[in-house]
């Protein structure tokens, strides 16, 4: 594929999205359908992306001679790009039934498709500063979405993502100006571009530029304490806050911290110092909080994000283990988390939006009334507990492998607390499945008239899903060996 074809890639969509709301397109009917041929037309564009990656970069512009905003595929944004093409069709499929009667739906599909040009710019990133512009790009166009509804609890949500986000964005660009001073070069190199001399010289400095960021690019993965805004995040539409919490905003965060931890910082620096121990207590601290946090919710979606919270600490657990295999687990739980999260969130909306019951209180028997959507939430949960047979074990198993291997105290706090994040998960994720499939026996079903499974726009992406789910669990090793391989290409 010819280098260009990656500026056309990050530029499709986000075209596709400003003209959804001046094209003339009169009907919803008409919208979808332009909607639908930019995203599947840019997933098909990025799977070939990722097939025949070019060998040369793509440059957008460039600021002065050495600081561009450029683009390259490596075998860690070939698997991030890989994961949002596949997942972005699916998800705008879901959408167009779960917005069919909602307000502004032009703006809503305009920003909406924009995100997934900006997701991509963060997959092919090709040095520190692209990172951060489309990093930064990407908090500007899911603004929209979050507010979406005008309504006051979504404004608040709003304001509160705001603040995390420009706190993050102040934390990233004092590390990225570290970097452009200290490192040998901003393009991204495995091993790491900081030279080690540099870092003998002020390890101080050091530390304290990996620690601004880790804070800074993982405010999106809502790392302890700056967890808030997520959960907070779930007013906006399903398909956006399924988006943020399986697929673009939370995902990019990992993705951004694996990718300055081992291809800028260099994992050898990082080994044994004050940075890896300050942010693996931060990572350890919200696995647990996330899922204690999630036990204690009622509100259904919110439950849900705050899984989400608990889940995105073990990937960055894994990262910084500071080893291969540490990469390896921790990636792959990007991979697995994604197809059970988004599953999970899913059936959340669909339940919201066919039935408007918004607590896991009030959802008593609903499993016999829709039984597909519940049997999907059963199989993505059991895999989040990490059930054998089933992705989340997979992870999960090589997280704590890869942990028990580095024969630290950390590492054993690290697998204790994942042992009792999947206890907590059982508890929050079964006391759903119970009451959708066995409500009390003087239950009476007469309150569930009317309600069905959702339509087929609905319910495929869902089985695509739990495919997905049951594929990687019982056939992980090509993605494990293309993992292993991280380092080489």
């Amino acid at each position: 594929m010819n280098e260009n074809s990656m500026i056309v890639a990050v530029l499709l969509p986000m075209i596709a999205g400003v003209m959804i709301p001046t094209l003339p397109l009169k009907t919803q009917k008409s919208r979808n359908i332009f909607t639908i041929i930019a995203v599947i037309l840019t997933s098909i564009l990025v799977l070939a992306l990722v097939i025949f990656p070019p060998t040369t970069t793509a440059t957008f512009f460039r600021f002065t001679m050495h600081l561009s905003v450029a683009l390259k595929l490596d075998g860690l944004g070939r698997l991030f790009a890989a994961l949002v093409a596949i997942l972005w069709p699916l998800a705008t499929l879901y959408a167009f039934e779960y917005m069919e009667h909602e307000p502004r739906q032009p703006a809503f599909f305009m920003f909406y498709t924009m995100v997934y040009g900006s997701t991509l710019g963060v997959c092919m990133a090709h040095n520190v500063v692209t990172l951060y512009f489309f990093y930064e790009l990407l908090s500007v166009v899911t603004l929209p979405l979050i507010m979406h509804s005008m309504s006051k609890e979504a404004l608040k949500a709003s304001r509160s993502y705001l603040y995390f986000m420009f706190t993050g964005a102040a934390l990233a660009f004092v590390s990225l100006m570290y970097l452009m001073n200290f490192a040998s070069t901003t393009v991204f190199v495995y091993g790491g571009a900081v030279n080690a001399n540099t870092v003998m010289d002020n390890r101080l400095l050091f530390e304290a530029m990996y620690i601004c960021t880790f804070f800074g690019f993982g405010m999106k993965t809502a790392v302890f304490p700056f967890c808030k805004w997520l959960p907070q995040a779930g007013v906006a539409p399903t398909p956006v806050t399924a988006l943020l919490h399986a697929v673009a905003l939370v995902n990019t965060g990992a993705f951004a911290v694996a990718r300055m931890t081992y291809y800028t910082f260099g994992a050898e620096n990082l080994t044994a110092g004050l940075g890896q121990r300050v942010c693996q207590i931060a990572a350890i601290i919200t696995i647990v909080y996330g899922c204690s946090r999630a036990v204690k919710e009622s509100h259904f979606k919110r439950r849900l994000a705050w899984s989400t919270v608990s889940n995105l600490s073990y990937m960055l657990f894994g990262i910084l283990l500071l080893t291969p295999l540490g990469l390896v687990a921790g990636m792959c739980h990007m991979v697995c988390h994604s197809f059970m999260k988004i599953a999970l969130f899913f059936v959340a909306g669909a339940v919201n939006e066919k039935t408007k019951r918004y607590y896991t209180y009030e959802l008593d028997g609903l499993g016999r009334k829709m039984p597909i959507l519940f049997t999907v939430f059963t199989i993505a949960g059991i895999a989040l507990m990490g059930t054998p047979g089933l992705c989340g074990f997979v992870s999960k198993w090589y997280l704590a492998k890869a942990a028990m291997q580095t024969d630290t105290i950390a590492g054993y706090i690290g697998v204790g607390a994942l042992l009792i994040s999947s206890l907590l998960t059982a508890i929050y994720i079964m006391t759903i499945v119970v009451r959708a499939f066995f409500p009390p026996k003087e239950f009476d079903y007469a309150t569930l008239d009317g309600i069905t499974d959702p339509g087929w726009r609905m319910l495929l992406p869902l089985i695509i899903f739990i495919v997905g789910i049951v594929v990687l669990g019982l056939y992980s090793g090509p993605l494990l060996d293309y993992l292993n391989l991280l380092g080489e290409i």
